[in-house]
């Protein structure tokens, strides 16, 4: 009987040892589950190593003036005033030209690319991996000789076959692209370090999952340009207005969370920045649409040796009427409005740039997450680097260029002329031949020319 009351005291002396440990570990596990972090996630996280997090940029002048507001309030100021000084310079290089557009997409897509490789780097700097650094920007370097190669003889043929060093490189280019990214795939096997294979291969992968995401893109708003500069800033500036005014809405309105990878993102600012930008978009390009410096392509011009953008507008910006359905003609006691069928299109971009755009945002949130950083880099005050300001863009410029091929581009016969003075006179005139006696099959010319001929 002694033995059993024994045996019962130090099973609850135990049991009184373990339960301040167990009260540790429910603790740890309840703050976990309060940051939205798994216990099995928050020790996968404890093996990355952080990034160093990056000192407080905004400018003296700005910290003491807004020293009396709370960091909340400080915070809208910051932003508010460098979105203002954004937007007037993007509306000084629409002044400047698409050329001068081209080379400022180019500089945002290396300093993008810059911000997520060094996070990699930052990352894994105690590795010192070899050679990493260096391939990284020699890979950067022959994906933009590729894209802007093809953009080149795509959109100014002429001008590359006017110039010899130029048709040669346009005739071998994709080999030599291809000999270009050769030399690197072979200097980075060369580098491969025993100890750290496994590591180098993370590092390889991401250097081309970012060009995959930035360079891939960035190419893509080229395109866009090249298309009319109606095409590159109507679907850029609704994406900054949805930015604006979903922060906006959400700032001053917000009460319910949207989604938690990203906490201060509201259903209010969601929905606000949504009708916000729709109507932003049809008002812009009712303005756009009207000036042919917007809405013309860029083509190069061989008489003025120069790039232009001048041309009789398409259907698709010249004014129609429109009759409005029964419901909205009670509503406003119109009939009919008149309207630029690319206002039509113009719904369509506002509608992706509010529903679609911020998962861009998002996207970019959970990454930052994952290596528990706030921002990509601190270049802009109050926004954090480039890559934060254009994380929806690249989305936004993907879909613009599916949109455009899927329902506006058709055949451009500038391009098919430009092709067919490029053959030799031969196959000119066996092409002449059998368009000739195409045309007379479908009533088009004279049957008696055809047989003349």
């Amino acid at each position: 009987m002694s033995e059993l009351r024994h045996r019962v005291a130090k099973d609850t002396e135990s049991t009184l040892q373990q339960q301040p440990s167990e009260d540790k570990t429910s603790d740890s596990e309840l703050k976990a589950e309060k940051d939205g972090v798994s216990d099995s996630e928050s020790k996968v996280d404890s093996r990355i190593p952080e990034v160093p997090v990056s000192a407080d940029d905004t400018p003296e002048v700005l910290n003491k003036a807004l020293s009396g507001l709370s960091s909340r309030w400080k915070n809208w100021w910051v932003r508010g005033l460098f979105t203002l000084a954004m937007i007037t310079f993007f509306f000084f290089i629409i002044y400047l030209g698409p050329m001068v557009l081209m080379m400022i997409v180019l500089c945002v897509q290396i300093k993008c690319f810059h911000e997520i490789i060094m996070i990699g780097y930052s990352v894994y700097h105690s590795y010192d991996l070899p050679w990493f650094r260096t391939l990284s920007w020699y890979f950067l370097l022959c994906v933009n000789y590729f894209f802007y190669g093809e953009t080149v003889t795509d959109y100014f043929f002429t001008l590359v076959q006017r110039e010899e060093p130029l048709r040669i490189l346009s005739k071998y280019h994709r080999f030599i692209s291809f000999a270009l990214y050769l030399t690197g795939f072979c200097m980075f096997v060369l580098s491969l370090v025993k100890k750290h294979y496994r590591l180098q291969f993370y590092m390889f992968g991401w250097t081309h999952v970012t060009l995959l995401i930035v360079v891939t893109q960035s190419h893509l708003i080229i395109h866009n340009l090249f298309e009319g500069m109606i095409w590159f800033i109507v679907p850029i500036s609704c994406v900054i207005c949805n930015d604006i005014m979903a922060y906006m809405f959400g700032f001053f309105f917000g009460r319910t969370p949207l989604i938690k990878l990203s906490p201060k993102k509201t259903w209010e600012g969601f929905i606000g920045g949504f009708f916000a930008t729709i109507v932003f978009g049809i008002v812009l390009s009712y303005f756009m649409s009207g000036y042919r410096y917007f809405v013309c392509p860029v083509e190069f011009n061989n008489d003025s040796n120069s790039f232009q953008v001048d041309c009789q507008p398409p259907e698709l910006f010249q004014l129609q009427e429109y009759t409005l359905p029964s419901v909205l003609e009670s509503v406003t006691g119109w009939t009919t409005v008149h309207l630029y069928p690319f206002q039509i299109h113009s719904v369509a971009l506002s509608s992706f740039a509010s529903i679609m755009g911020p998962f861009g945002g998002f996207f970019a949130s959970g990454f930052k997450r994952a290596f528990k950083i706030k921002d990509f880099a601190n270049t802009i005050p109050g926004h954090g680097g480039i890559m934060d300001r254009f994380d929806c863009q690249y989305l936004m410029a993907t879909f613009v260029n599916v949109y455009i091929a899927s329902f506006i581009r058709g055949p451009n016969p500038s391009k098919v002329i430009q092709q067919l003075l490029a053959l030799r006179p031969d196959q000119q005139l066996h092409i002449f031949n059998s368009l000739k006696a195409h045309l007379v099959e479908k009533g088009l010319l004279p049957a008696l020319e055809g047989a003349a001929a």
